[in-house]
């Protein structure tokens, strides 16, 4: 599987991405794998310049791979901030305002917190500058700053050690949709080889991308999604999905994920690089999962009787639309411009039940440019349906 994809550009690959496919996201992660720096520090290594990361003092480090320069300036992105504003009890909310407002203030106040405790140590996950040879380091990018016990799974080494779960597993899959955020990495997973009739669930429904009929294709096939953080935004997972073949809606099943969580022993001081027999370990282990998970998900049986628990609230008639979404948004804590579009595709797919409820927060979910959003808003739409049934 790793040879399939091992083809490189030749330009620096971005590092997001919204709906690429499975080579461009293999790209960019091998970019990423070049370019990545990790390293254990102490707080007195540390220091804000300019709003953006200061290490010194440390020595370079010389392995098979060649010299590796810590030392340089890394610019923070809004992650690693967040982590920044936990790791030194600031309010997050008060150091966004110094980054916007007062740089100079945010240094000092950054400094000033590293200070009081110089010997405590954290994880830098950091993405090295493309430098000129012989020239000095170029700025990198700060992308986390961890506990010095955070364990290290790559989503490149997570993908590929899935990828073969699911071929272990011999089911026929597909491959329909890859994001990469600064948090995240999520794999969509299909196999349309599992496809099941929902007459119930989608009677009366209308795709609000492009009217077809659920009357007319009441089918439901089964996938799972593989999701995974450099950053300590979530654990490793795969989290069955089911996808309404008349409109593309996916809907998340959170209640039955499978996942691995980043926590192991600390690790000493310096650049960090674990063992290949360490990582051939603990990559089998995600094989095996994703393989049994595959097993499980993308079973008729499982399907058949996930869709009888969703079909008894989806059918609840929605009296009064506005007031239940209202209601189910405000409970779910949506904002309000998402409300209006979850309204909009509500009315747009003329299904008057919870279920058409469901139905809006997940087509609502495919047109967000932020995958993050998109993944949270796809994980609510049962907890809406739940809400919007007994609200009536």
């Amino acid at each position: 599987m790793t040879q399939q994809y091992a083809e490189r550009a030749t330009t620096a690959a971005p590092r997001s991405a919204r709906n690429a496919d499975l080579r461009d996201l293999v790209t960019m992660l091998e970019d990423h794998r070049e370019r990545k720096l990790d390293v254990v520090t102490s707080a007195s290594a540390l220091s804000f310049r300019d709003g953006n990361v200061q290490v010194e003092g440390i020595e370079r480090q010389i392995t098979a791979d060649g010299v590796t320069t810590v030392d340089g300036t890394y610019r923070p992105t809004a992650v690693a901030d967040e982590h920044v504003a936990e790791k030194l009890s600031i309010p997050v909310s008060y150091l966004r305002r110094m980054r916007a407002e007062n740089v100079p203030l945010l240094d000092e106040n950054v400094n000033a917190w590293l200070r009081k405790d110089p010997s405590r140590r954290f994880m830098l996950r950091a993405l090295r500058g493309d430098s000129t040879p012989g020239a000095a380091p170029a700025e990198g990018v700060a992308r986390a700053l961890m506990s010095d016990s955070y364990k290290v799974m790559d989503n490149l080494d997570i993908l590929f050690a899935a990828l073969e779960g699911v071929q272990e597993a011999g089911h026929p899959t597909d491959v329909t949709g890859c994001d990469l955020t600064d948090r995240r990495m999520y794999v969509r997973v299909e196999s349309k080889a599992v496809e099941v009739m929902a007459p119930e669930l989608l009677s009366g429904y209308r795709s609000p991308f492009d009217g077809r009929s659920g009357n007319e294709l009441p089918v439901v096939s089964a996938g799972f999604v593989i999701t995974n953080s450099e950053v300590g935004s979530g654990a490793w997972s795969v989290t069955p999905r089911v996808v309404m073949q008349v409109c593309t809606n996916g809907l998340t099943l959170p209640m039955d994920v499978m996942r691995a969580v980043h926590v192991g022993a600390k690790h000493g001081e310096g650049v960090v690089s674990w063992s290949q027999e360490t990582q051939k370990k603990e990559l089998a282990v995600i094989t095996s999962k994703t393989a049994d998970a595959v097993r499980t998900f993308l079973s008729r049986d499982y399907v058949e009787a996930k869709l009888r628990e969703i079909q008894a609230a989806a059918g609840k008639p929605v009296a009064e639309p506005t007031k239940t979404i209202e209601h189910v948004t405000s409970a779910l804590k949506i904002n309000k411009e998402t409300r209006d579009t979850i309204l909009a595709h509500f009315v747009r797919g003329g299904q008057m039940t919870a279920g058409g409820v469901m139905q809006a927060v997940t087509s609502t979910a495919q047109t967000l440019t932020d995958a993050d959003q998109a993944a949270a808003l796809e994980a609510l739409a049962l907890p809406a349906l739940t809400a919007a049934a007994a609200h009536g």
